[in-house]
This record gives structure tokens, C-alpha cells and sequence, in this order.
């Protein structure tokens, strides 16, 4: 008698589903852990509203008809100035109060890429429609043997799908950074130069 195989198992793309499916399962896991320790505190909530009321003032002082004499101008280049700082301090305030989370989500990442790759080591799971760059190829192929340049390992799949899923589970959440936040690394003003 013939040992029974499991449905999914023989499924062409069963090893790129499974991977698709574990990095979204971890951005759920991942976006569960920023929610308790970010998004639902009182504090968050107020840097959220301020950055969002500072670029709001900021769009409409931007927008607004400049005005014909040299005082007005000054001053208004003072309050534009005044709203620009504030706006910048409380996307840097945001920036780090994000930080703080981001060591556990980490860990989580850290701990189910280590667990796939040991599922998925020197397998291919997926093949790519093209051949890759060779920055691109040393990822794409990484730890996998042979020289098919189209063959996909786990760690390049596992990338992709959670810089996109994780992303676009932000946005469909809510959770992604308000409008008027910078980051860590704003674009650099360009009064300064």
C-alpha cells in the first residue's frame, strides 16, 4: 500500500504559498504587538493629532496668499519656521516612541525567519519570471545550489512579501505614520544650502 501524501504537499507552489502565508501570519503577529504597545496608548494618539494639526497649519500657511508688504512676509517666514519645528520635533518624538516596540517585533521577525530557513534551507521556492542583477541574484539565490539564476530562495520570497504585506496591512489598519511625519530621516530643507 502506497504511504499517503497530503494534499497541500504536492501543490506546485505549496513551498511559495506556505511562505506567503507565515510572512503574513507574522505581520499580523507583528502589527497585534505594535497596536498594545503603540498605537492604543494615550500618548501616541497625542503625537498623532499634533503632527497631523501642525501639517494641516502648515498646508494652509503655505497656501495662503503672501501678502504685499515686507513685515508681513518676515513674520510669516517666522511662523512657517516656528510650525516647521514643531512639526519636525514631534515626528522625531514619534520616530522614538516607535523604536520602542520595534526591538520585540524584531525578536519576532528575528525568531520566524530562523525557523523558516531551517524549514526551507537549499530549497527553491519559487522561480522568478526573469533573470536577475547580480546584487539582486546574490539575494534571490541565496543558499541554494545550482546555477539557475530564476530560482528563488525562501529568504528573497520571505523579504518581499513582508516589506509589502506588512506595509499595506499598515495603510489598511490605519497605523500608518501620519502625513506630516518625517521619520528618522527627513528630506533635507532646502533653505539651508
Amino acid at each position: 500500500m502506497a504511504t499517503a501524501i497530503p494534499l497541500f504537499a504536492s501543490f506546485k507552489y505549496a513551498d511559495s504559498l506556505t511562505v506567503v502565508g507565515i510572512s503574513f501570519c507574522t505581520a499580523l503577529i507583528c502589527e497585534g504587538i505594535s497596536w498594545i504597545l503603540i498605537y492604543r496608548t494615550n500618548s501616541y494618539k497625542s503625537l498623532r493629532s499634533s503632527i497631523d494639526k501642525a501639517s494641516k497649519k502648515l498646508e494652509t500657511m503655505k497656501t495662503d496668499n503672501p501678502s504685499s508688504k515686507l513685515t508681513n512676509k518676515k513674520s510669516k517666514t517666522k511662523k512657517i519656521d516656528r510650525v516647521e519645528t514643531s512639526l519636525k520635533e514631534s515626528s522625531r518624538d514619534l520616530s522614538l516612541f516607535k523604536f520602542k516596540s520595534g526591538a520585540v517585533v524584531a525578536l519576532v521577525l528575528f525568531v520566524v525567519f530562523g525557523l523558516l530557513n531551517s524549514l526551507f534551507e537549499g530549497k527553491v521556492v519559487a522561480k522568478l519570471p526573469f533573470h536577475p542583477i547580480t546584487i539582486v541574484r546574490k539575494m534571490s539565490h541565496r543558499g541554494l545550489k545550482g546555477e539557475d539564476s530564476t530560482d528563488c530562495s525562501m529568504a528573497f520570497l520571505y523579504l518581499l512579501c513582508s516589506i509589502s504585506i506588512r506595509t499595506n496591512l499598515q495603510k489598511f489598519l490605519g497605523f500608518s505614520p501620519p502625513r506630516g511625519a518625517a521619520g528618522l530621516f527627513p528630506m533635507p530643507d532646502p533653505k539651508t544650502n
